[in-house]
């Protein structure tokens, strides 16, 4: 674990933190009862220090109902060029005032006000997986390896 003791520090380095602020769309799969995968474009928020991304969407998408049922295991993946990452963990569906206005807060932060949708919930995803070069293409320079 790194020095800051913060569950996460491993997963998360300064570049893949970078990655995740900058405005690019992302996608999510989550799997059908079959097994088949579903993959849609989504805006996706990360937060480092609690290891949680969040995507909000309707309470009667594909996505949301996928997670209810029981396919908690999800993947989101943004790319931008050479760049990418892909978040891997285990998603619950909230649909908790508090929730939600937070995520869409976060929402509103890196892309824009999302539009009035009195269905939303949020996918929140515990990460414990990260794949990708983010960390090498977007990490401050003297922290380049």
């Amino acid at each position: 674990m790194s020095p800051d003791s913060s569950p996460s520090a491993d997963l998360f380095g300064p570049g893949l933190v970078a990655f995740f602020t900058e405005r690019h769309l992302a996608t999510v799969t989550t799997l059908r009862a079959d097994g088949s995968p579903h993959v849609v474009p989504v805006g996706v928020t990360l937060d480092p220090t609690t290891g949680m991304a969040r995507v909000i969407t309707s309470g009667t998408s594909a996505k949301a109902r996928h997670v209810r049922a029981g396919q908690s295991r999800v993947a989101v993946c943004q790319v931008d060029g050479r760049c990418w990452a892909t978040l891997e963990g285990t998603a619950v569906v909230r649909d908790d005032a508090a929730s939600v206005a937070d995520a869409e807060a976060r929402y509103a932060a890196r892309y824009q006000q999302p539009r009035v949708n009195p269905a939303r919930v949020v996918l929140e995803i515990s990460v414990d997986r990260v794949l990708g070069n983010a960390e090498r293409w977007r990490a401050p320079a003297e922290e380049q390896r």
